[in-house]
């Protein structure tokens, strides 16, 4: 794997890395044994970067990757903040898309008393002293519609300049956002500089939104971006099958009749949809990373392998094309 510098910080990533929303019991409940054994898997392939949050399963995901991390060393981590997490006062069979997750209420804080909640409470769950990059998680409308003002009154009053102390106190190397959307990117970064931002599905081969503004923008201070969703939410991986999810439910017909076309190019140049799509991703010149995730060990294979895929020369014409400023 290849490592990428965050930003302008001491932190280094692999170029492939793994998001663990889905050993937080994502849409379906696995067993320890399965959670291990995909780690086990990204570990063993080269993977060095490793992605998660409070949010994937209560807390879940940050156990169960501590677990597999403690004895290691040489791998780079993040999480999010955001959310603060507090012992459930009922019993909690799914929440958040997540199957018998930790049992944890939660509540947003996005003020600077609330992230620093946020990453202590992290930091014991996943048995580390430190932490590579802190995400500020899904800060903007899209998750909190007009909701959104507050939060980002406490984040700009008072979050966003703790994250600045704890970067300099040692306690995190880099900061930025998790986050599914654009305008929210650019408006804190209109506030003060960010070194990171975790991107999910807004540049995809479907969906390159981020390209208008927000990679210029990056690129111009030096703010990293790490690529999440880059199958939007699975339809770029199934193609346009009924039932086929487009940002975490059903795709709408527009978004089918776009992938049927990107399916039927994917075709014409030899290589399934997928394939295409993961190396679109690793490809663009503003990833630093990509994340892949998944609870099945042999999915992740897969994927790794079309990664290592020799493109045909039809595909890589493609992709040439598709990326040209």
């Amino acid at each position: 794997m290849k490592t990428t510098r965050i930003g302008r910080t001491a932190a280094k990533v692999t170029d492939i890395s793994f998001g663990c929303a889905s050993i937080g019991n994502l849409y379906r409940e696995i067993s320890e044994d399965t959670a291990q054994a995909v780690l086990g898997e990204a570990w063993d392939a080269g993977i060095r970067y490793f992605d998660t949050a409070p949010h994937y399963g209560r807390g879940l995901s940050e156990q169960r990757l501590g677990q597999f991390l403690a004895g290691r060393s040489g791998f780079a981590l993040s999480t999010k903040v955001g959310r603060v997490l507090s012992p459930a006062s009922a019993p909690i069979a799914a929440a958040d898309g997540y199957v018998n997750p930790a049992q944890n209420d939660v509540r947003y804080d996005y003020s600077g008393d609330g992230i620093e909640q946020s990453l202590e409470q992290s930091l014991k769950r996943l048995g580390v002293g430190r932490i590579d990059i802190v995400y500020v998680h899904d800060l903007g409308t899209y998750t909190h519609g007009a909701g959104n003002a507050a939060h980002m009154e406490a984040f700009l009053g008072s979050g966003y300049e703790r994250l600045v102390r704890l970067k300099e106190a040692g306690r995190i190397d880099a900061f930025g956002l998790g986050v599914n959307e654009c305008e929210i990117c650019l408006q804190v970064m209109d506030h003060g500089p960010i070194d990171a931002i975790l991107l999910a599905g807004r540049l995809t081969l479907l969906d390159r939104s981020a390209e208008d503004q927000l990679v210029p923008r990056c690129r111009e201070a030096e703010t990293s971006l790490v690529l999440g969703g880059i199958f939007n939410s699975g339809i770029l991986a199934t193609g346009p099958v009924e039932g086929a999810t487009y940002d975490y439910g059903p795709a709408p017909q527009d978004v089918l009749d776009r992938v049927a076309v990107l399916q039927d190019i994917a075709a014409q140049a030899g290589v399934p949809l997928a394939t295409l799509a993961l190396h679109f991703a690793r490809r663009h010149p503003a990833a630093s990373s990509v994340l892949l995730g998944t609870a099945k060990p042999a999915t992740l294979r897969r994927n790794l392998d079309a990664l290592e895929q020799d493109l045909t020369p039809q595909a890589q014409a493609i992709l040439a094309k598709v990326m040209m400023p």
